[in-house]
């Protein structure tokens, strides 16, 4: 991967493009320090589907996808329930 100075990615941005279609991904450094990376669209597709977990992955998870509390077993309270008549 080759690195770009902010300022040269931007001077040159068609070259910058170009190496990346061409070459793959390309680094941005801002001050020496790594900033952002240029990346194909194709890849971007592929890195993005890749990070989403299908539904089945979803629903067999041990994760919780929300943040909120559940109350200790035995430990919810109930609604009253009105009588029949």
């Amino acid at each position: 991967m080759q690195s770009w100075p902010v300022q040269d990615a931007k001077a040159r941005f068609s070259e910058f493009l170009e190496a990346c279609m061409q070459d793959g991904p390309q680094l941005v450094t801002k001050r020496g320090t790594e900033a952002a990376v240029l990346i194909p669209v194709a890849e971007w597709r592929r890195l993005s589907a890749a990070a989403r977990p299908s539904l089945k992955a979803l629903l067999l998870s041990d994760e919780a996808r929300a943040e909120f509390e559940l109350p200790a077993r035995g430990q919810a309270r109930r609604r009253a329930v009105a009588p029949l008549d």
